[in-house]
């Protein structure tokens, strides 16, 4: 069994043009701290293309924004101190890599170099940007096209100006002016020679790659398969060089690469990905006037890149395989593959937030998006509150029935959705900071911030990680609290992958004022370095620090504070157990609860209030904070989280697979009726409304039962050996009426709320009516809001529930909409009075969580149980919706535990669900007591 592990990138990519004959080096060369800090001795670091750049100066390109010169060091805007010279540039170069665990048993497995795991939030450069390596320039066209009605125009003049190109440049070699043309086939030959190597990615999801690696490395995943892009821009490739590196990949690395173009990627992950769904599931709905969120103009470059990962995954799909799909990025991917493999075993995770239902809904394409993500049998989320907020969305967008454990579909496919935080792989976290560079720098940054509280941030420099608030807090905190200026420094590493001139001149007028006001020629308040830093350096202010400062508007889950409260052990120097101020709309303050100290970023006071009982927190508090955040890094880590999801989406399945519609045969009679012949009691249970008769409303329909059911009915009951009941959504004094020709007959009315059993006068309450009043008037104040926006809508009261039924709307189509967000209202503001609405056929079913027709069918065979009379050795049950279901869950139970010898569970028409065999329409003829053979047309 292969695990196919879909992500946009592959945790590995290509650089071209290293020396063939000449294996990639042992370990990586990693920045030595200096010795000292003048700019004379200052030693210098190889690059991978041969130059060599100064450790206080950045990279080609890495961290140099618009206007910038990429051999300058930059430095905070406002600085007056040298102190941030120790910082080095988190330079891209070669890492050794240890081959991973292959399915191929001749190879052994490698324990991995810790300098070759990932960064968990990887997050420079951008796709196509990487500066380090030598790799294809993209050919993608930006942006694209407007409209996607505007899409194939686009493609037909991209072909037309190609055409029209080739022809020029083959008129211009005529005229004998190639030397143009040929300088650019020169440039491009490197890129179709086999002169590669396979290089750890830069970009990609690091905290997923690690604990992938981890779960292998435990034992936990014996084989699996990366799925993911280069990374890197492939247009410039030719086919047999494409086919070269997917072929080493696959037999060397476990991963097949997906090839899409540079137009399509660039399409799908920096204009979609990043430009629309990436603010929209972070609550920031991008409505300024150059948005073009609102338009489907990347819509088709999403599309495409989706498809080209669902054919992959298909392609190499073998019967027992396991596919898990990852992040917002491939949201279409699971219902693509549901279609071409329905079998298959689909789960999918998303690290992200997600949003309410109020901000999802303004995506154009809501609708497909959440299809798409219902096709996987299990749906992870970081936290409660995403979880919440999905099978809220699904409720009113879709108007399906969502429950505490997943979500019901039309065609009765059960999808299951849990929480399952993600976290990191403390033992890898440990081998890194055991490397010597480590300690070396915890001693640098010790004796230059000597006697000064140190505060520490990481973020990527965006709209959504909160770098502004945090700063603004921070100059709060200093003008509050004057006393600390000369002694706490705000060391604040803000990274980026895109540039946001406007947020980057906000920030730095901040940076600048804050610096300008409170720092001295001996002091500088805050440290800002607009760019990356080396990771040995990272972990190293991660050790000293006094704190950590994390403020995201929101976050899935932020693993920047679990590698902080691993190094805040005081393994490697005294400073131990520091405070987390941490924002309370990341995953992580879920997570961590108030041993963290958790803020709200837009309250500036109440930040600033937080960095005051950070520094001045006493140290027993600290400790104690500290070993309860310890103990759930530890526990709720990499390993642990991949064995908790992999066995709930095992679990999942296996139901699936059970309840799967093509699974379940058609009704056998011949095989039933030996069984029936046989017992000597027997207990048949049959629904009313779409089984025995026409599903409707009592107040369109005539009350009464068509003869021939009472016929099958009476036959029934004649044979003393059988117990018949019809459970139905009517009230009691309906039911009554609708069989007053059958006596002896249980009934269960109003879909359990009440039971009639079998030879009794007397109806027994299963719900709590004093309840039901308690919670009705509310109920039918919010269903008349919309059956006053709703023509020909109306409500039904029963004595333990409510109906609100739109099975007359002139509008169908819209009264379906209101419905999904009249179920999605009254689920959201009953959950605590334990009241749940579910959808019906053209309607709502309103009433206690716990009231369902299981609970009846449950009471039924316990009364037997003690009666004396014993559990029959025969049981049927026939129904057609999906109450029906939770009477089937039960039967099937009580033949789990050996308690019913023979038991046939029915539903009618092809659906999803847990009976154990089908029936294409209902109950219409008689049943023949001396033959044991039901009619059925």
């Amino acid at each position: 069994m292969t695990v196919f592990v879909a992500t946009l990138f592959l945790p590995y990519t290509i650089n071209f043009d290293a020396p063939s004959s000449s294996p990639p080096p042992e370990r990586a060369e990693v920045p030595k701290p200096p010795s000292t800090f003048s700019q004379s001795t200052v030693p210098q670091t190889p690059l991978p293309d041969g130059q060599s750049v100064s450790l206080f100066t950045p990279a080609p390109g890495i961290g140099a924004g618009i206007g910038q010169s990429p051999s300058a060091l930059i430095q905070t805007p406002g600085a007056t101190t040298d102190h941030e010279k120790i910082f080095l540039p988190h330079v891209d170069r070669p890492i050794s890599l240890t081959l991973p665990r292959t399915n191929q048993t001749s190879r052994p497995a490698l324990a991995r170099d810790p300098r070759a795991i990932s960064r968990h939030d990887l997050h420079s450069p951008g796709w196509g940007k990487t500066i380090g390596w030598n790799q294809p320039p993209s050919r993608a066209k930006s942006p694209p096209p407007s409209s996607i009605l505007k899409h194939a125009a686009a493609e037909a003049k991209d072909k037309a100006d190609k055409a029209a190109a080739a022809a020029m440049s083959t008129l211009q070699t005529k005229r004998g002016r190639q030397h143009k043309r040929t300088r650019t086939f020169s440039h491009e030959r490197r890129f179709s020679e086999y002169n590669y190597t396979v290089e750890r990615a830069l970009l990609g999801n690091g905290g997923l790659f690690n604990a992938i690696d981890a779960a292998a490395e435990a034992g936990s995943l014996e084989e699996k398969t990366w799925v993911g892009t280069l990374g890197c821009p492939v247009d410039v490739l030719d086919d047999p060089l494409k086919e070269n590196i997917a072929e080493k990949l696959e037999n060397d690395y476990d991963s097949l690469t997906v090839y899409v173009s540079d137009s399509d990627l660039n399409g799908h992950y920096e204009h979609y990905c990043k430009t629309i769904l990436w603010p929209v599931f972070h609550y920031q709905i991008p409505d300024h006037p150059k948005s073009k969120a609102y338009e489907d103009h990347s819509w088709v470059f999403y599309v495409k890149v989706n498809e080209a990962f669902a054919d992959r995954i298909a392609k190499n799909y073998k019967k027992g395989d396991v596919i898990w799909i990852h992040d917002y990025h491939l949201l279409l991917v699971p219902g693509l593959l549901r279609q071409r493999l329905p079998e298959a075993e689909i789960g999918f995770f998303l690290h992200t937030a997600f949003p309410s239902s109020e901000i999802f809904r303004c995506l154009a394409v809501r609708s497909e998006l959440l299809e798409g993500i219902l096709g996987a049998n299990m749906i992870g989320f970081q936290t409660d509150e995403y979880c919440h907020h999905f099978l809220q969305t699904c409720s009113r967008l879709l108007n399906v029935e969502a429950t505490k454990y997943g979500v019901i579909l039309e065609d009765g496919r059960f999808v299951h959705v849990s929480t399952c935080p993600v976290g990191i792989d403390p033992k890898s976290l440990e081998q890194q900071r055991r490397l010597p560079e480590v300690s070396e720098w915890v001693q640098i940054i010790l004796d230059k911030y000597r006697g000064k509280q140190i505060i520490v941030a990481r973020d990527k420099l965006d709209n959504i990680r909160g770098v502004r608030q945090k700063i603004l807090s921070y100059e709060l905190f200093l003008n509050k609290y004057p006393e600390y200026k000369d002694k706490v420094v705000l060391i604040q590493i803000a990274t980026s992958s895109t540039e946001d001139p406007e947020l980057s001149a906000t920030v730095a007028d901040i940076v600048t004022r804050v610096n300008s006001i409170h720092s001295t020629l001996a002091h500088q308040p805050l440290v800002f370095l607009k760019q990356d830093i080396d990771f040995a350096q990272y972990l190293a202010l991660l050790t000293v620090a006094e704190c950590l400062m994390i403020t995201s508007l929101r976050e899935g889950m932020n693993l920047t504070s679990h590698e902080f409260v691993i190094c805040q052990d005081g393994q490697f120097c005294d400073a131990k157990y520091g405070p987390l101020i941490l924002s309370e709309f990341t995953g992580s303050a879920t997570v961590f609860g108030h041993n963290a100290i958790l803020v709200n970023p837009w309250h500036y006071s109440q930040c600033a209030a937080a960095i005051k009982q950070a520094l001045d927190m006493p140290l027993p508090e600290k400790e104690r904070r500290w070993k309860a955040m310890h103990d759930i890094v530890v526990k709720q880590n990499a390993v642990e989280w991949f064995d908790t999801y992999t066995k709930a989406l095992d679990r999942a399945w296996k139901e699936h697979s059970i309840r799967d519609s093509t699974s379940v045969p058609r009704l056998s009679l011949s095989s039933v009726k030996p069984k029936y012949l046989k017992a000597e009691k027997r207990l048949i249970i049959l629904d009313y409304e779409g089984t025995l008769a026409s599903w409707g409303s009592p107040t369109d329909i005539i009350l009464t039962t068509p003869k021939r059911s009472i016929d099958v009915l009476n036959d029934l009951i004649e044979d003393k050996k059988n117990t018949v009941y019809v459970m139905s959504s009517r009230m009691p004094e309906e039911m009554e009426r609708l069989f007053s020709p059958v006596s002896g007959l249980g009934m269960i009315a109003e879909n359990g709320g009440f039971l009639l059993e079998a030879g009794s006068d007397e109806w027994e309450e299963l719900a709590n009516l004093e309840h039901f009043k308690n919670w009705k008037g509310g109920l039918r104040s919010i269903l008349q809001y919309y059956v006053e926006r709703i023509e020909g809508s109306k409500i039904e009261e029963r004595h333990c529930s409510l109906i609100f039924d739109y099975s007359d709307a002139d509008d169908r189509a819209g009264a379906f909409k209101q419905a999904g967000e009249c179920a999605n209202h009254i689920n959201d503001a009953c959950r605590d009075q334990n009241v749940n609405c579910v959808p019906i056929e053209d309607g709502l079913f309103i009433s206690e969580m716990e009231v369902n027709k299981g609970l009846a069918t449950q009471m039924i065979s316990d009364r037997m149980e003690k009666s004396g009379m014993g559990l029959p050795e025969f049981l049927l049950v026939i129904g057609d919706s999906r109450e029906d279901e939770y009477a089937f869950n039960w039967a099937h139970k009580l033949e789990k535990a050996g308690k019913i010898r023979d038991v046939v569970t029915v539903t009618l028409g092809a659906r999803s669900t847990e009976a154990s065999a089908t029936l294409t329409q209902g109950v219409t003829g008689k049943f023949d007591g001396s033959s044991g053979y039901l009619k059925l047309r």
